[in-house]
């Protein structure tokens, strides 16, 4: 069996919140929930991260000031922001994918989380790479 792939919530609204674990954590993936952005940073510096799923508003921080911290931290962990696009206005942000909060569908965060956490953090163990061609295989 496969390990639960781990997922970073985030959001400052608890009823929020906890219909967005309820929904992942049904769906096969391990939780960890933060209502703020101490304890996000926290949670993240302590535990193996797969995918980062923020609120564009969060308590102590913007989501996406909260973001650009957790990818300095470490920025191979794909990281999704859930905002009113109006508030990011084409300005520069952290996220790897952004979600408008009210066109999005359970249905749709599913399917993104889905997506981006399968992102492979590097070669998969045990698997060599095969040159075809010989001035690639002299190249390398």
């Amino acid at each position: 069996m496969r390990p639960k792939k781990i997922i970073l919530c985030v959001n400052d609204n608890e009823q929020e919140l906890s219909v967005m674990s309820f929904m992942l954590s049904t769906n096969g993936y391990r939780v960890l929930s933060a209502s703020n952005s101490r304890d996000a940073v926290d949670m993240f510096a302590s535990h193996l991260v797969d995918l980062v799923l923020a609120d564009g508003t969060v308590a102590q921080a913007s989501g996406d000031q909260l973001l650009r911290q957790l990818k300095s931290m470490s920025s191979h962990v794909p990281m999704i922001l859930l905002c009113d696009p109006q508030k990011i206005n084409g300005q520069p942000h952290a996220a790897d994918a952004l979600l408008a909060r009210k066109n999005c569908t359970s249905q749709d965060l599913l399917e993104r989380v889905k997506i981006m956490s399968a992102r492979k953090r590097g070669p998969r163990k045990g698997v060599h790479r095969i040159l075809q061609s010989p001035e690639l295989a002299v190249a390398s």
